[in-house]
């Protein structure tokens, strides 16, 4: 079981959620900053911490020797808190994942062999790793989710060429991909990338 917690919208009733990735040595504490950014008041946020401690913070995955079990464990525990989402009330197809670093890794693991659609994907600054083991992995409803992924031309811990190269493989693929590009570093751009999230995830709902 993941650690989360849950900021309700300001209007009771919604059902609308986005599940928070952070990145790698940080935790759900370093996006409780989302909901008053993004202001949004028909929006629930369930904010969830990594498996495995760091430093201080948490880790999805072992990024200094072999990657792919953790990320394998990682995935399987985010199929299990959505499929307890949807129990709870939230819906898959109105539930949002957004990830950043390592967590945009997770999303996009996540979006692409999760066997139920999903109201959008958000990736901020990552990467993927086995691209095209991920590709022959597609889910049947993979092509049908939508994602919004980003990242910076500055970025000195994922370099700007390779992650671009990936995504546009993936949509080469046949994803439906948002591809946006920020002079910034290895970080969200402030207003100026928020603002492109804010539209994505409203683009995600029918009107409120």
């Amino acid at each position: 079981m993941l650690e989360t917690k849950l900021i309700p919208a300001e209007q009771s009733d919604s059902r609308r959620l986005m599940v928070v990735l952070h990145g790698l040595g940080d935790s759900m504490a370093g996006y409780a900053w989302l909901p008053s950014a993004l202001r949004l008041p028909w929006l629930n946020y369930l904010l969830v911490n990594a498996p495995d401690p760091y430093y201080g913070g948490y880790s999805w995955f072992d990024f200094t020797g072999d990657p792919a079990p953790g990320i394998a464990r990682s995935r399987r525990l985010l199929f299990d808190l959505l499929d307890t989402q949807r129990k709870a009330g939230f819906p898959t197809e109105q539930t949002l994942l957004f990830g950043f670093s390592q967590g945009c890794l997770i999303t996009v693991e996540t979006g692409v062999r999760y066997p139920h659609r999903l109201a959008g994907l958000i990736g901020i600054s990552g990467f993927v790793a086995e691209l095209e083991q991920l590709i022959r992995e597609f889910s049947p409803v993979a092509r049908q989710q939508r994602f919004l992924i980003t990242h910076g031309t500055c970025d000195p811990l994922l370099p700007f060429a390779p992650a671009k190269a990936q995504i546009q493989r993936l949509a080469a693929a046949g994803l439906s991909i948002e591809w946006r590009e920020f002079a910034k570093e290895h970080t969200i751009a402030g207003e100026e990338e928020v603002a492109v999230i804010r539209a994505f995830v409203k683009a995600s709902f029918p009107e409120p």
